[in-house]
């Protein structure tokens, strides 16, 4: 005769539930104890650092944004020059990127929430 596999698992359920009471008693006596205020410091230091480096970024946006409108300026010059019959396809691409240097330049710094936007204009 087979015996019913759940009267064996009964007393052992048991000590499982009474462990894992155990346990979580265990972990939540020590949230208590601990100091975090520690981290404050490193945190103001992070987070100036970041807008410190934004507008080092924002510059190098500015750079690389006149260095692109030169270059595209050049390439359309040399198409119509030549000729070429896709001027306007460049001209929307070169007015399409300058937008979005624009944008990135401006949501950029409203995404880490620097307040300060008197660096962009």
């Amino acid at each position: 005769m087979m015996k019913s596999p759940t009267t064996n698992h009964i007393p052992f359920g048991v000590f499982l539930s009474l462990l894992s009471l155990t346990v979580c008693q265990t972990a939540s006596a020590k949230s208590g104890a601990v100091d975090y205020s520690w981290g404050a410091d490193g945190l103001a230091e992070a987070t100036s650092f970041v807008g410190t480096m934004m507008i080092y970024t924002v510059d190098i946006l500015y750079a690389v944004a006149a260095i692109m409108v030169i270059v595209s300026a050049l390439q359309i010059y040399i198409k119509m020059n030549n000729h070429e019959g896709d001027i306007t396809k460049s001209i929307m691409m070169l007015l399409g990127g300058i937008l979005f240097m624009i944008g990135a330049m401006i949501v950029m710094p409203a995404f880490f929430g620097y307040q300060n936007m008197n660096f962009i204009f």
